[in-house]
């Protein structure tokens, strides 16, 4: 692990804003840090306000978008709902699909199958809203790139309006409105939303074009917040307005499915959503079908809802099965081939199965520290799911390896393709030229970036309340990273869990009293560094942990190192 310490703010700054809001330097250097530097600053930070979302009508299109789904309903067309099927695709669906719902019957909802039909708008999509005498398609999450397949629709005469949040290719759709704010002809001040927030901007446009109140849109946020954590996009600006209230509707007023998803968990936070709530709505796309998810998020009734949450429990223990066993296949394929001196890693078997690739790409980077692709057969072609290091630009590699794809698309640090399989060699050899001649090294090494340095005497109740309130955490505000140096065990360390693969112990520092408890999950094998009274730096983050009704603030360890 590479730490690397975040520069200084200026210290003159740091002590006026410290004195201005009544808080300890501490505190004031992590908000200097995240651009905030004055009391008005401080106060849209720890006070997310609805009113300070944007005006929708700011991006481009929206106006267009507004009145061709007024139209539709004025002239009792069809609409069809169409959105992608991981969690930001069928929580948009959810979101438009309900909305829209709420004020007008003719509306259906379709989610491409992950198998036969693949990644964004499909022309079985669109054959089978023509077929239906559906003349609308609002698609969410995917577009962006669908230039012939709208050209298509609309030779069926089928209308589309996108909301999407991808970048774009060399050309937009010929749609009646394209929403994105990664165009780059569109002038929105926030260009981070994930689709279902494209999707929130609408159905915020038609509420204020309608003069509805702004309340008719909370019900909603608690979809938003979910696909934010989801899509890992930052939780900055006008995501953290939404997270920050999705988070409210979910602990206050969830949703049945929402709500049967999360059990009896309290105090929900976006981890939580991220780690309890997204793996199981993906889990339906990725083991059967991302309709499954909409159902369970549009479901009013509480009992058909459990049963929706059972089904998809069952998706999810087989997700876990077949992306544990696909792991270890792939591990050994890499050992196997003594690939692990290339820059990056490619891997293929025909039979893995393509719910699960993304997040094996996950698990081998977690392992490899390496851009990587995992590859399986998708009817006569072969598909990978990409994923990338901290610092590089995925998507900006493949785009120099286009010559060998077929489609591709995603963000800096994921991405989605197809090729022919006659391809794939010659794509596996340009990706790792691409990367080599691009890459910094250093970047193949996993970075710490840590906030600040602290004294263990710094870690007051009072400290750690203020911490609390910078959440939600996310991309753009992560929760804060902190590193105390010459500190010792009091005694008590040792290796826990059920394979002694974890690290706990009590630490203290020279010239003060203070102790706190301390968890190092899959650290075991540092217990060395901390016996027999040896002196040793941390980082860590701070969290909570309750015992025998007693809550202690405690120290959670990301790596250790002896003192120099």
């Amino acid at each position: 692990m590479r730490w690397t310490l975040k520069p200084k703010p200026d210290p003159i700054t740091v002590n006026a804003l410290a004195d201005k809001l009544g808080v300890g330097v501490p505190v004031a250097k992590l908000l200097v840090q995240r651009g905030i530097t004055t009391f008005e600053e401080a106060k849209k930070f720890f006070r997310p306000d609805l009113k300070l979302l944007h005006d929708p009508f700011l991006m481009k299109d929206m106006e267009k978008a507004v009145d061709r789904i007024e139209l539709a309903i004025k002239n009792e067309e069809n609409i069809m709902v169409y959105g992608d099927y991981d969690v930001d695709g069928t929580t948009s669906v959810a979101l438009m699909s309900s909305y829209l719902k709420f004020r007008y019957p003719n509306v259906a909802t379709y989610i491409p199958d992950r198998y036969e039909e693949g990644y964004g708008v499909s022309y079985k999509g669109i054959d089978y809203a023509a077929d239906n005498d559906i003349s609308l398609i609002i698609a969410l999450d995917c577009g962006i790139k669908a230039i012939d397949k709208v050209a298509y629709a609309k030779d069926k005469g089928v209308d589309f309006v996108i909301c999407d949040h991808h970048r774009p290719g060399s050309g937009i759709p010929d749609a009646v409105a394209v929403l994105d704010p990664k165009r780059e002809d569109c002038n929105y001040p926030y260009d981070e939303l994930c689709g279902c927030g494209v999707g929130f901007k609408l159905i915020q446009a038609i509420t204020q074009k309608n003069n509805e109140p702004e309340e008719t849109l909370l019900p909603y946020l608690d979809l938003v917040a979910t696909a934010i954590g989801a899509d890992i996009v930052p939780i900055t600006g006008e995501n953290r307005i939404l997270a920050y209230h999705g988070l409210h509707v979910i602990n206050v007023a969830p949703r049945k499915g929402i709500k049967s998803l999360l059990g009896d968990k309290k105090n929900v936070s976006i981890t939580d959503v991220v780690f309890i709530v997204a793996p199981r709505i993906n889990a339906a796309g990725r083991m059967k079908h991302g309709l499954h998810a909409v159902n369970l998020l549009t479901e009013e009734d509480e009992e058909i809802s459990k049963k929706y949450t059972e089904e998809i429990e069952v998706y999810n223990t087989d997700r876990r099965s077949a992306d544990k066993t696909i792991t270890e296949e792939a591990k050994r394929q890499i050992i196997e081939q003594k690939e692990e001196q290339r820059l990056t890693t490619v891997v293929y078997d025909e039979n893995w199965h393509k719910g699960v690739i993304g997040i094996v790409a996950s698990r081998l980077t977690e392992t490899w520290y390496r851009p990587t692709l995992v590859f399986t057969r998708s009817g006569e072609r072969l598909a990978a799911s990409a994923r990338s290091v901290k610092g590089f630009d995925v998507y900006e590699a493949l785009e120099g390896c286009k010559d060998h794809i077929e489609q591709f698309g995603g963000h800096k640090y994921a991405a989605g393709l197809t090729l022919l399989e006659s391809e794939y060699l010659n794509f596996k050899n340009k990706f790792e030229q691409v990367v080599a001649e691009t890459i910094d090294r250093n970047l193949l090494t996993p970075e710490i970036t840590i906030d600040e340095e602290l004294n263990l005497k710094d870690i007051t109740p009072k400290f750690y309340r203020i911490l609390k309130q910078f959440a939600p955490f996310g991309p753009g505000n992560m929760s804060p990273v902190f590193m105390t140096r010459g500190l010792t065990d009091t005694g008590f360390g040792k290796c826990v869990g059920e394979d002694k693969t974890h690290l706990k112990c009590q630490v203290k520092q020279e010239g003060s009293k203070v102790t706190f408890d301390v968890i190092g999950f899959n650290l075991g094998d540092k217990l060395d560094l901390i016996k027999e009274g040896k002196k040793f730096d941390a980082v860590y983050s701070l969290d909570e942990n309750t015992w025998n009704g007693n809550t202690k603030i405690q120290l959670k360890l990301k790596d250790i190192r002896e003192s120099i």
